[in-house]
């Protein structure tokens, strides 16, 4: 009795220990938890394929290339467990039997032989890293059963791919893969793996790159104690063994650098897959360096490459180089705002097909037109007369675009671009005017590449997809009939053809832009896979004399379109079949619909594409009615005289007459005063129009001015006479200011010249000469 009352109380304060014990475990777990998550990590963004593009390091300058265990070669694994912690799967995270044996060699060798230390306890001791002496010991120690109590093996194993340290600022075997050997984890070689195994023993003593003869043979020990183990076959550990240890510099990442700023931004993860292609990339960046040297003082470029498939951008160059701060390599003028120029007329001429004010052989008016205050020009100076709009588009015309704006509205052109992802940006308090199409708004690169996608996906615009988790996000914005006939247009092919001699997969459709001043230079392209954007310009928005999207841009378009083609695309990825919705018609101008075969109204017949078999008459200007307009009315008697209304047997008819502006460029026989009738002298009709015609003096139509000897210049002066209202002067479509019925011109560059007035009535009056 005496024994079982002493037993209680001793058994009571056992369990009470064992209590207290597990309290200050858990208790100290809780005061001091496992440092497991940093506060700035280091952080790598990487392409599609998993190469690295850019590395951002942490606060101490470690970077990393973050692996899971099965992104990792299995012969690294047998080589790291079985070199470095055969019991790892079984032990508590602590190996008594290995400090032991440590120990017993460590003294009978007076010196340090080999360690007893886990990877566990490794990994340990790289999270909370401590002094090497007993209090240092005990904490790695109870770190190492921190993490067995709340880690699963494959988390301690995985923590100490990515934690290790080979070298310099390099942590981790994805880190080490890539710097020393140029591949990723999964692809090590037998050698490759024994290598990387032994490398964190001694980092900074074993760095192949430096001291490649103490590498290799840290690795044969490896590859020896393999062998003696049973992991590799004797063939194996011999070939590997002859492999020499021989690497080029440790290699960086440095691709994209731009692109990876962006996207650091827009991600929280420590390794950021992107949808990048690296070799293209690589490509992109030495084409910008190259083309650097042909670029102006202080101007840069850019470019992006959309895959039309699935929107995933492939390659993307923000500067012509990032180092040259004199260029303002630092800018990425891939979502920099600038004027696009010219680059947004495709969509104004898919939308009007679509809305059916045009198609594609509809009459235009390229002549001299004042708004208000507003006087637009071309950018070749000059005007053409009668053009279609095919042929507007594909030598990039003001005035017609400017025409089909104004019939759209321009309210409705800005809003459809937005919706579908390509925001205008205009100054403040502004609302979309006519100077949209001519670049009066800002947008970005990346906007206007993605918003060309349309023209080769059904006119479909697809959001662009930079991260590998980024969803394929698509919105309507053209009719398939309407982006497949503008792409045809901008690719040469505006012509119709029987479908079996219709090219299936288009040549490359491209449109170029420049803004005001010369200040930036566009080229868009679609080929038969991707969208390809150029810019080039000065990032400061400064004017660059004779830089344009034709001499500046277009030769960059297609040098990446060779590399593009040359890295191969199958036929049948690019095919572009012609939508039902999509036939050949004839049109006759200047009417702009079918007519019969010898009918008189039919002064030009042409062919062209349709969409819905939809033929709208010719567009007109809004102030173009009546004797302006198209067809004219007539009363003509029995003997085809003009007569009035209310003559004896006069008849109604209606005759098609080109537009009033178009009359100075027509040919004499096509103009007015050649196709009407004679007038009757019995029963004349009603003078209609009171307006004097508009004539101009001073210089005849071809002539050829010649200076005085010994002058630098020649002066011309010219008279208006007739017309109606205020006289508007244009030379080379450029408006003359304070001119009204006479101006005098001093000219000192020989050459050819376009003068043309107009009054408020809309006559115009053209003179072409040349000076020499």
């Amino acid at each position: 009795m005496r024994i079982v009352c002493w037993k209680r109380p001793v058994w009571r304060w056992l369990a009470g220990a064992v209590v207290l014990f597990c309290g200050a475990i858990v208790l100290t777990d809780k005061q001091w938890p496992l440092p497991l998550h940093e506060v700035s990590p280091a952080r790598v963004v990487v392409a599609e394929d998993g190469s690295p593009l850019w590395r951002f390091a942490d606060a101490e300058g470690i970077w990393r290339y973050p692996v899971t265990i099965e992104e990792v070669s299995p012969r690294y694994l047998d080589a790291l467990i079985q070199y470095e912690d055969r019991w790892f799967w079984d032990h508590p995270g602590v190996n008594p039997f290995s400090i032991a044996r440590a120990a017993w060699q460590d003294l009978t060798a007076g010196r340090v032989v080999s360690g007893g230390s886990t990877l566990t306890m490794q990994v340990a001791r790289l999270l909370d890293p401590h002094p090497r002496t007993f209090g240092g010991k005990f904490r790695q120690l109870w770190r190492a059963f921190q993490l067995e109590w709340h880690l699963s093996k494959r988390d301690i194993l995985t923590l100490y791919l990515n934690r290790a340290p080979f070298g310099g600022t390099l942590q981790g075997i994805g880190a080490a893969s890539w710097a020393y050997l140029g591949k990723p984890p999964a692809e090590l070689s037998y050698a490759d793996a024994a290598l990387l195994a032994v490398l964190p023993q001694a980092p900074s003593r074993l760095r192949p790159d430096r001291w490649p003869e103490r590498a290799q043979a840290a690795r044969n020990k490896v590859l020896a104690r393999l062998l003696t183990q049973g992991v590799w076959p004797a063939n194996v550990v011999n070939e590997a063994k002859e492999e020499p240890v021989w690497l080029f510099p440790r290699q960086m990442p440095q691709l994209a650098p731009l692109f990876a700023r962006a996207m650091l931004a827009r991600s929280r993860e420590e390794k950021i897959v992107t949808t990048l292609d690296a070799g293209l990339q690589r490509q992109l960046e030495d084409l910008a360096l190259n083309w650097k040297s042909r670029l102006p003082p202080r101007s840069s470029l850019a470019m992006i490459v959309v895959d039309n498939r699935d929107m995933k951008v492939r390659g993307w160059v923000g500067s012509a180089d990032i180092a040259d701060d004199s260029r303002f390599g630092h800018v990425d003028m891939v979502t920099a705002i600038r004027s696009p120029g010219s680059v947004l007329k495709p969509f104004l001429y898919a939308m009007a097909l679509d809305s059916a004010l045009i198609h594609p052989a509809s009459l235009l008016q390229d002549v001299p037109r004042r708004i208000g205050d507003y006087r637009p020009g071309n950018f070749d100076s000059g005007f053409h007369g009668p053009v279609s709009m095919s042929d507007a588009l594909v030598r990039s015309l003001n005035l017609p675009a400017v025409q089909v704006l104004d019939a759209y509205g321009p309210k409705q052109f800005a809003a459809r671009l937005r919706n579908a992802g390509l925001p205008l940006i205009l100054p403040a308090g502004a609302e979309p005017n006519l100077s949209l199409i001519l670049g009066g708004a800002g947008a970005r690169l990346a906007d206007i590449t993605a918003a060309y996608s349309a023209f080769a996906r059904h006119g479909k615009v697809g959001k662009l997809r930079m991260l590998a988790s980024d969803p394929l996000v698509e919105r309507p914005l053209l009719s398939p009939g309407a982006a497949w006939i503008t792409r045809r247009i901008l690719a040469g092919e505006a012509q119709p053809v029987p479908d079996a001699s219709l090219p299936q997969v288009p040549s490359l459709a491209w449109k170029t832009g420049t803004s005001y001043g010369y200040r930036d230079a566009w080229a868009i392209g679609v080929n038969a896979r991707y969208s390809i954007g150029i810019w080039t310009g000065r990032p400061d928005g400064t004017p660059v004399a004779g830089q344009f999207g034709f001499a500046s841009a277009i030769p960059l378009l297609h040098q990446v379109n060779n590399l593009l083609a040359s890295r191969g695309v199958r036929q049948q990825e690019g095919r572009d079949p012609r939508p039902a919705s999509v036939s050949a018609a004839e049109i006759c101008w200047p009417g702009g619909q079918p007519l019969p075969a010898g009918d008189g109204n039919c002064r030009r017949r042409l062919s062209t594409w349709v969409l819905d078999n939809s033929l709208p008459p010719t567009l007109l200007l809004p102030e173009q009615e009546g004797m302006q307009g198209i067809r004219f009315p007539l009363w003509l008697d029995a003997a085809g005289k003009r007569v009035a209304a209310d003559c004896p047997d006069a008849r109604e008819v209606t005759l098609n007459v080109w537009p009033l502006p178009l009359e100075p460029w027509l040919p004499a026989g096509e103009r007015r005063a050649a196709r009407l009738p004679p007038v009757s002298a019995t029963c004349p009709p009603r003078q209609l129009q009171n307006v004097a015609p508009l004539m101009l003096t001073g210089v005849r139509d071809d002539a050829v001015i010649r200076r005085l000897p010994g002058a630098r210049n020649a002066q011309v002066v010219l008279q208006a006479h007739g017309g109606e209202g205020r006289r508007w002067w244009f030379l080379n479509g450029d408006p003359q200011a304070d001119a009204d019925d006479h101006l005098v011109l001093t000219l000192e560059k020989t050459g050819a010249y376009q003068l043309v007035v107009m009054d408020d009535a809309g006559q115009m009056s053209v003179a072409n000469f040349t000076l020499q």
